[in-house]
């Protein structure tokens, strides 16, 4: 049995909200060394689940979807893509006590 090849694609949303996170991490609470370890995690895990990204369950919207969110977890945020044909398209992350529902 063949695994699926999956080619990434990052959206500038995923990376504005990175940065966005980043520089609050930085410059608001004064910890770079925070900052620079979650984008090390965040590029990690996404990394990781490229090559197995629609082995694991898909998040159940309510909104009508042409295709499904997946997430990751890491650390205080969550990592959004979906798969559309062999590429794994990372569209945003957000803090997961934020109302991240309304977003997506």
């Amino acid at each position: 049995m063949s695994e699926k090849h999956y080619d990434l694609r990052i959206l500038p949303l995923f990376e504005e909200d990175l940065m966005e996170i980043a520089d609050y991490i930085t410059y608001r609470l004064k910890n770079p060394i925070a900052a620079e370890n979650l984008i090390d995690a965040a590029e990690a895990a996404i990394y990781e689940r490229l090559a197995n990204a629609e082995s694991f369950e898909p998040y159940q919207s309510t909104r009508e979807r042409r295709y499904p969110y997946y997430r990751i977890h890491v650390k205080n945020f969550i990592i959004f893509y979906v798969v559309i044909d062999n590429v794994m398209e990372v569209r945003r992350i957000l803090y997961d006590k934020s109302n991240w529902k309304k977003i997506i």
